[in-house]
C-alpha cells in the first residue's frame, strides 16, 4: 500500500501490529527502501515515511515531455550488493531489475584531445597505459594490486570492515595497524601519484571520489577500491534507471506486509527518556514505534529531528565542524531526432578541464565557483530505450560546485542561467558541436534544490567528505548514542557515500537489530513479481 497522505493514519492498522514489532524508517531512499526490506525479512511491520512524491530519493526519476531524467546514481558498481539485498528477502534481483554491462565503462577526454576509454578488457588497459607512458605500466599494475588489496578489507565479504558496524572505537583502533600499512592516510591522488608519472594517468586513476562527494586530493586512499570494482565486477546500467530499482525495492516492501507513505514529512523524533517512542509529521500526527531507521542525513536527524535534545556526541558544533562534500549543479536535457549524432559520444564522458588540483581546491577548500569546469556526461539513450522518446536523446551532465556553506556562497538565483551559458559553450566546443539548437527539454538542479528537496545541508551532494578521520568510528554512527532504538543509514553514515556504501549501512544496522518475535512474511522467489523490470 502506498499512502499519499497521513491523515488520520494509524501505524498497524487494524491488525493491532504489537508495538514491538513496529519499524519505522524515515526516508525512502536507497539506504531507507533497503534497511527496510531487510527488516520486514526479519519480520517487522516497517512504514517508510518520506517527504517526496516517490521512491527513491535521490535516485527518482524526472519525467518531462517524454524524456526520463535520472536525478542522482546513473551507474551500479557493486550488483553483488543487491543481490545479496534481494537474497535476505527471498527474492532474485535478476529477475526483477534488468542490468546492461557498460562497454567501455566512460571514456576521459583530456584538454590535448587525447582519450582514455575505461574497459575491462585488461589487455586493452595496459595497451592504453603504454600508449600514454610506457614507463607507467608497472606502476598502473602495482596501483591495480593495491586497488584490490583496499576492496578485500572493505567490502569483499560481510565481515569487511565497510559491512560491519564501526560504531565501537575499539574496532577501529584494531584496524588502525593495518590502515597505517596501507598508508590510509595517504590520499587516493597521493596513491596514484606514487605509481604513475603522467599527469593524465594520475587523473584517471585518482578522479572517482568526487563523484562519491571527495576531494580526490585529502580523501583516504582506501577509496583507491574503486578501480578494482570497476575491473572485476564491471560497470553496469539499469534499464529504467535507478527509479526502476527503487519501484521493485518498494513492491517487496508492499510484499512483506510493509507500508510506504510518501508526501509526509517527520518534524520530530520522540522519545521518553533514551528510548525512542515514534515520529511526529508535519502536520502534527504522531506515530508510534520503538524501532527508527532514520536514512536522512545525520546533520538533519540530529539537528532538526531531535533538536530539543542535548546530545552526547553528534551535536551541532560537532557536526559543523566536519568537512563536508561539494555541491552538485546538474543539468538535464532532451534532445530530438539526434541519436545518429555525436556517434563517439557513449554512456559516460568524462571531460576534464584545463586544470585538476587548483580547480578542486576552488571547489572544495576556497568556495568559490570557478570559471572553467570539468564535466561529467551522463547519455544512457544510447542503452537505455526507455529514457526517451524513438531518435531521441537524454542527458544528465553534472559539474562539481561549492556548497553553500562556504563564506560568500554562490548566489544560484543569479548564477545558475549564467553557469548554463558556460557550460553549453564547453559542451559545443569539446563533446556535442550544434547540440544547443537540438534541446527540447531540460530541467537544473543547483544546491539549492539538494538543501529544499532532499534537506542536505548546505547543499552538499553526498554528505560529509570521506576523508581519513572522517570515516569508521569518526563518522556519524549507524548505531545511534544518543537514543536506544534509533539507527541512521545513508551517505552520512558508515561505511559512506555512494550507492554500495548506503546499501551497506543498511546491511550492517540489519545486523545489529534482533529478528521479531513473529515468522517473516517474506516474498519468497516464486512470488510473481508484478512490479519488476524486464
Amino acid at each position: 500500500m502506498v499512502l499519499k497522505r497521513a491523515d488520520n493514519y494509524e501505524f498497524g492498522g487494524k491488525q493491532d501490529t504489537p508495538l514491538e514489532q513496529k519499524a519505522i524508517v524515515i526516508g525512502a531512499g536507497f539506504g531507507g527502501l533497503a534497511v527496510a526490506m531487510r527488516l520486514g525479512a526479519k519480520g517487522y511491520k516497517v512504514l517508510v515515511i518520506d517527504k517526496l512524491g516517490s521512491l527513491g530519493g535521490r535516485g527518482s526519476a524526472l519525467q518531462q515531455g517524454g524524456h526520463r531524467f535520472d536525478l542522482g546514481p546513473t551507474i551500479v558498481t557493486l550488483p553483488n550488493m543487491f543481490r545479496s539485498l534481494w537474497e535476505a528477502c527471498g527474492r532474485d534481483f535478476d529477475k526483477d531489475v534488468k542490468l546492461e554491462a557498460l562497454e567501455p565503462f566512460y571514456k576521459i577526454k583530456f584538454p590535448d584531445n587525447s582519450e582514455f576509454s575505461a574497459t575491462s578488457d585488461q589487455d586493452k588497459m595496459r595497451e592504453q597505459v603504454m600508449d600514454f607512458s610506457s614507463r607507467d605500466l608497472h606502476g598502473y599494475e602495482k596501483f591495480m594490486r593495491e586497488s584490490k588489496t583496499r576492496y578485500d578489507i572493505a567490502f569483499a565479504d560481510e565481515k569487511s570492515i565497510g559491512r560491519v558496524s564501526m560504531h565501537r572505537l575499539w574496532d577501529t583502533l584494531k584496524v588502525l595497524p593495518l590502515f597505517g600499512l596501507l598508508r590510509a592516510d595517504r590520499s587516493v591522488y597521493k596513491m596514484a601519484a606514487a605509481r604513475v608519472k603522467d599527469p593524465r594517468l594520475r587523473f584517471a586513476l585518482s578522479f572517482h571520489p568526487l563523484f562519491v562527494g571527495g576531494d580526490p586530493f585529502n580523501v583516504t586512499s582506501m577509496w583507491g577500491l574503486v578501480s578494482h570494482i570497476e575491473k572485476v565486477y564491471g560497470v553496469h546500467c539499469a534499464i529504467g534507471g535507478f527509479a526502476a530499482i527503487a519501484q521493485a525495492m518498494g513492491k517487496i516492501i508492499r510484499d512483506q506486509g510493509g507500508e510506504l507513505m510518501l508526501g509526509s514529512e517527520v518534524k520530530e523524533i520522540t522519545y521518553s527518556g533514551n528510548k525512542v517512542t515514534g515520529v511526529t509529521l508535519t502536520n502534527d500526527q504522531h506515530l508510534s514505534s520503538n524501532l527508527i531507521v532514520s536514512n536522512s542525513d545525520p546533520w538533519h536527524t540530529y539537528n532538526a529531528m531531535l533538536g530539543k535534545k542535548t546530545k552526547r556526541r553528534w551535536s551541532e558544533r560537532k557536526l559543523a565542524s566536519k568537512r563536508w562534500s561539494m555541491g552538485l549543479y546538474v543539468w538535464h536535457f532532451g534532445t530530438r531526432q539526434t541519436k545518429s549524432l555525436w556517434p563517439d559520444v557513449g554512456h559516460h564522458t568524462i571531460l576534464h578541464g584545463p586544470r585538476y588540483q587548483k580547480h578542486v581546491k576552488d571547489i572544495f577548500v576556497n568556495g568559490v565557483l570557478p570559471d572553467d569546469m570539468s564535466l561529467y556526461v551522463h547519455r544512457p539513450s544510447v542503452t537505455d530505450p526507455t529514457c526517451a522518446p524513438k531518435g531521441d536523446d537524454t542527458f544528465y551532465v553534472l559539474s562539481c560546485v561549492p556548497h553553500l556553506g562556504h563564506k560568500n556562497a554562490v548566489d544560484w538565483g543569479r548564477e545558475k542561467d549564467l553557469y548554463c551559458k558556460k557550460m553549453t559553450a564547453f559542451l559545443e566546443d569539446r563533446l556535442l558541436p550544434g547540440f544547443r539548437d537540438k534541446v527540447v527539454q531540460s530541467h537544473i538542479m543547483t544546491p539549492n534544490d539538494f538543501g529544499q528537496d532532499y534537506l542536505s545541508p548546505m547543499g552538499t551532494g553526498f554528505s560529509i567528505e570521506p576523508r581519513m578521520f572522517q570515516s569508521a568510528w569518526f563518522r556519524p554512527h549507524n548505531i545511534s548514542e544518543e537514543l536506544q532504538g534509533l539507527y541512521l543509514v545513508g551517505a552520512g553514515t558508515h561505511p559512506g557515500p555512494g550507492v554500495p556504501g548506503v546499501v551497506a549501512s543498511a546491511e550492517i544496522v540489519a545486523k545489529e537489530i534482533p529478528d521479531c518475535l513473529v515468522e517473516p512474511k517474506r516474498a519468497l522467489a516464486s512470488t510473481k513479481s508484478e512490479g519488476g523490470v524486464r
